[in-house]
């Protein structure tokens, strides 16, 4: 792309529709100052969320919006995750929102890593740490189905000769991460959602509340 040397400014910029990288919410985002023609078809901007007022820079082709920075990133419920399992996880979601797939997929299986040195698991390789969380956890068999086939993705992204996968592309991760994000919820969310939900049940008949301190 050739960029003019004396770019023009756009004093009426367009609003345009976009999924906010921080609250995640779809809006048309307002301009913030004049847009800037870099090219005789470019056009590059900054606008903001009306919901939380995230800040993105905007680059427009031809009137269609083709650049936004900070990429949006898949989102990701951390409550109750331990915090080496939630970095390690954030990191792969970091790299997918650059198209950084294999680095991604890499960071994916070091997620497995961390959820087995955190239950205990052992093992001269993941595989085999993999097979003895079967012993330590309890989880629907085709989650731990996915989690060798996610060891497996990882090790096609990390090793040239490794070649189980066609490919490490956009459909494949996302996938794999939709995977892992079901995994972390079976281990460490659903007890407590359920705890939650049941503390929310009717009190039987004649179970007083504890009366209140005054």
């Amino acid at each position: 792309m050739k960029v003019s040397n004396n770019p023009s400014k756009i004093d009426t910029p367009q609003r345009v529709l976009h999924t906010c990288p921080d609250c995640h919410h779809k809006a048309l985002f307002e301009p913030i100052g004049t847009d800037l023609l870099i090219s005789a078809r470019v056009i590059c901007g900054q606008r903001y969320c009306p919901n939380c007022q995230g800040h993105v820079f905007v680059v427009f082709d031809q009137g269609a919006l083709i650049r936004a920075y900070p990429p949006l990133k898949i989102d990701f419920d951390s409550s109750n995750i331990p915090k080496p399992v939630v970095e390690t996880l954030s990191e792969a979601l970091d790299c997918q929102s650059h198209n950084c797939h294999i680095s991604a997929a890499i960071m994916v299986r070091r997620t497995l890593e961390e959820v087995c040195a955190d239950h205990g698991a052992e093992g001269n390789d993941l595989k085999a740490r993999i097979r003895d969380l079967k012993n330590l956890v309890i989880l629907p068999p085709d989650l731990f189905a996915a989690m060798d086939e996610l060891r497996l993705l990882g090790n096609d992204a990390a090793h040239i000769e490794a070649k189980t996968y066609e490919k490490i592309g956009p459909e494949e991760l996302a996938t794999a991460i939709q995977f892992t994000k079901e995994i972390l919820k079976g281990l460490y969310q659903y007890k407590g959602l359920l705890s939650k939900l049941q503390s929310l049940k009717k009190k039987p008949p004649g179970e007083a509340a504890a009366p209140k301190e005054t």
